[in-house]
C-alpha cells in the first residue's frame, strides 16, 4: 500500500513556505476568508426579539402614577417615584446586584405563566411604616443581620402590595386585563425561584423616596418567557399610541373650559386705509368711498371668523351668520 500521507517533499515544504513568507506566492485566497466568526450561547436566549420594552416602559409610566396616588391614600405622604429604564438581563446577574435581607415577594399576573417577583428595600418598608404611624418617614435603612421582619413590618409590605397590584391592573388593563396573587414571602431573593440563572428576566426599577434622606428601590421582575406571548399585544400598543382614554379626557375637559370663556365680538362692514393727512384734512360732508364684502366679518381678537348677514331684530342691529371662515395659513 503505497503511503500518500505527505504528497509534497521536505524540500518542497520548505520552498512553498519561503514563498509564502516573502509574498512570491500568494495566500488567503479561499472563499469568505475576511468573514468574521460570532461567538453564540446556545444555552442563552435572544432578547433582541420578542418582547417591546417601549412598550413595557408605558405601562410602567401608568403604574407610577397610579402607585403614587394609592400610596398617598393609606400612607398620608406624596411619596416620590421615579422609574428606570427596563432591563433584559440573566436572571443571576440580577441576584448578583442584590443584598439580602430583602422583602421578596413571588406574585403570579393571570394570565402569565409563570410566577414574578416584587422586591422591596427595608428602607422603604421602614419609612412607610413610620408614615402609616404618623411620622416623617424615617427608619433604618437596612434590615439588621439575623432579624425577619416582625408582624406589623409584614403588615405594612402587605399593604403596599395590595396597592401595588391595584396599579399594576390599572396599568395593564389598555394591553390586557391581568389578576393578581399573593403566592409568597422571602427575605432572601436567591430562595424565590422564579427563573433558572441563565433564563432572561424582564426587570423594572422603581426608586422611592418617602422621606429626604430615605430612599430604596421596588423591583418588578417578570420571565422573560412569560412576556413573549403577549409580544403582538405589546407592540400593537406602541404602533397605535397610548393612553388614547386619558387624552380624549383631557381634550374633553380643556374644551368644556374653553366654551366658558366669555370673548368681545366686532362685525366689521367693510375697511379702508387714509394717511394721517387726510384724516386730518376731513370736514364734515366729505364722503368715503368703501368697497363693500359680500358678507360683513365677525372679529374675535381682531381675527375674522365668521362671515355675516347684517340686520336688524327689532330695534336692535343684528348680525345673521352664514358660514364660518377658514383661518389664514
Amino acid at each position: 500500500m503505497t503511503d500518500t500521507t505527505n504528497l509534497l517533499s521536505p524540500e518542497e515544504l520548505d520552498a512553498l513556505a519561503a514563498g509564502i513568507e516573502d509574498g512570491t506566492i500568494e495566500s488567503n485566497t479561499g472563499i469568505n476568508t475576511g468573514t468574521e466568526a460570532v461567538k453564540h450561547d446556545l444555552t442563552n436566549e435572544d432578547s433582541s426579539l420578542g418582547v417591546n420594552v417601549a412598550a413595557i416602559d408605558m405601562i410602567n409610566e401608568r403604574f407610577v402614577r397610579q402607585f403614587r396616588a394609592g400610596l398617598l391614600d393609606v400612607l398620608r405622604t406624596t411619596p416620590k417615584i421615579n422609574m428606570a429604564k427596563v432591563q433584559i438581563i440573566k436572571y443571576s446577574d440580577y441576584l448578583a446586584d442584590l443584598t439580602p435581607p430583602l422583602a421578596v415577594e413571588t406574585v403570579r399576573f393571570e394570565p402569565l405563566q409563570a410566577h414574578s417577583l416584587v422586591c422591596i428595600d427595608p428602607s422603604v418598608v421602614f419609612s412607610s411604616l413610620d408614615n402609616f404611624f404618623g411620622g416623617f418617614g424615617r427608619g433604618m435603612n437596612a434590615l439588621p443581620p439575623g432579624r425577619t421582619f416582625t408582624p406589623t413590618e409584614k403588615a405594612v409590605i402587605g399593604i403596599m402590595i395590595n396597592v401595588l397590584f391595584g396599579s399594576l391592573q390599572e396599568a395593564w388593563a389598555p394591553v390586557m386585563p391581568i389578576k393578581c396573587e399573593h403566592v409568597s414571602s422571602e427575605i432572601n431573593p436567591a430562595f424565590a425561584q422564579i427563573a433558572d440563572g441563565n433564563d432572561l428576566v424582564v426587570v423594572s426599577r422603581f426608586t422611592a423616596e418617602l422621606s429626604h434622606d430615605n430612599t430604596g428601590n421596588i423591583d418588578l421582575v417578570y420571565p422573560y418567557n412569560s412576556l413573549k406571548p403577549l409580544r403582538e399585544a405589546l407592540g400593537s400598543r406602541v404602533q397605535t399610541g397610548d393612553d388614547f382614554s386619558d387624552d380624549n379626557t383631557w381634550r374633553n375637559e380643556l374644551d368644556a373650559a374653553a366654551a366658558d370663556a366669555e370673548v368681545p365680538i366686532r362685525v366689521v362692514l367693510a375697511e379702508t386705509e387714509l394717511s394721517l393727512r387726510e384724516f386730518k384734512a376731513m370736514q364734515e360732508g366729505d364722503v368715503l368711498y368703501l368697497k363693500m364684502e359680500e358678507y360683513a366679518r365677525m372679529m374675535v381678537d381682531e381675527i375674522p371668523v365668521l362671515a355675516a348677514d347684517i340686520g336688524s331684530s327689532g330695534p336692535n342691529m343684528a348680525a345673521k351668520v352664514v358660514k364660518a371662515i377658514e383661518p389664514e395659513t
